[in-house]
């Protein structure tokens, strides 16, 4: 069957079944189709293949900057320098490097910063001054009287000698020709005159020892005996001091005329009579045995009153 005639057959039918024809004006009608709606077309965004001449720009100075920066500056290349520096020398100096982690419990390690570390300090000697130079006389009386009391001084001094390492005693014509015993500090003569006129001998001495100790500070001492202290003591006593009778000081006064000096009187004792001719028989006969022990015993008190009067 043709396609007409199938559609003339359906039409028949629906009358038949309907009652009622089909209009014959919607047969040829096409169905109607909804309109669409006009399509809107957008702009096309540029391609990134063709950039325009801002953006080639802009990207240029972006990569001009990342090179500048990527480039080090003299300074930073210094600073690179020392920092490896820095490292290589804490890697290689004695701090202690932590040890690795372990469940075994240690000590703790104390690290220690090289800009905490508090400068070492050195304790410098003190400075030492020259020691005053001494010129220490003994006054006395000569052979035959050198073992007597009123020699007590000459006792001492002939004790120091070895105590100080200074050389044996030799006469001295520079020196009011008394015995000379040198030394870089300590100094000693022997008066070789009587008592009573020593005083003439003990300044030839002094002027003799200060002109050769003209660029260093010196001191006088004169020992001699003493019958106003028990035999043993010492005491020590400014020059200036009033010599109670004692006729070697009286004569040193006189000649040395207001110079200033030390006296170091040896205790020899004294007689209970005051009577000047008892008193001249008690210090020119010998001293005994005792006597003797106990002036030499003097030697280390007169040795540190030396010292402290020298400065040492």
């Amino acid at each position: 069957m043709t396609q007409p005639n199938r559609v003339r057959a359906q039409k028949k039918l629906s009358t038949i079944e309907g009652g009622k024809d089909l209009d014959p004006s919607t047969e040829s009608q096409p169905q109607s189709q909804p309109q669409s709606q006009p399509h809107l077309q957008l702009p096309t965004p540029p391609s990134s293949s063709t950039p325009t001449p801002s953006s080639s720009s802009s990207s240029s100075t972006q990569t001009q900057t990342q090179t500048q920066t990527l480039t080090p500056t003299r300074k930073q290349k210094r600073r690179a320098l020392l920092a490896e520096s820095l490292a290589l020398s804490l890697h290689n100096s004695s701090f202690p490097i932590p040890a690795p982690e372990s469940d075994v419990p240690s000590s703790p390690t104390i690290l220690i910063s090289p800009h905490h570390l508090t400068p070492p300090t050195f304790n410098l000697p003190p400075t030492m001054s020259t020691p005053t130079r001494l010129l220490i006389c003994s006054i006395g009386n000569p052979a035959p009287y050198t073992n007597t009391l009123h020699s007590a001084g000459h006792t001492i001094l002939s004790l120091l000698a070895p105590s100080l390492s200074n050389p044996p005693f030799q006469k001295s014509r520079s020196y009011g020709n008394g015995l000379l015993s040198p030394g870089s500090t300590y100094t000693l003569w022997k008066s070789s005159s009587l008592m009573n006129v020593s005083g003439v001998g003990v300044t030839s001495a002094w002027t003799s020892f200060q002109r050769e100790s003209s660029s260093a500070e010196c001191k006088l001492v004169v020992i001699h005996d003493e019958l106003e202290l028990p035999a043993g003591r010492i005491n020590v006593k400014p020059g200036s001091n009033s010599p109670k009778g004692h006729n070697g000081l009286k004569s040193i006064r006189d000649t040395l005329r207001g110079q200033p000096y030390t006296r170091i009187g040896i205790g020899i004792g004294r007689p209970e009579s005051r009577d000047a001719g008892v008193v001249a028989n008690y210090v020119l006969r010998k001293m005994s045995a005792e006597e003797k022990r106990k002036i030499e015993g003097c030697v280390g008190k007169v040795l540190e009153e030396l010292a402290r009067l020298s400065g040492e």
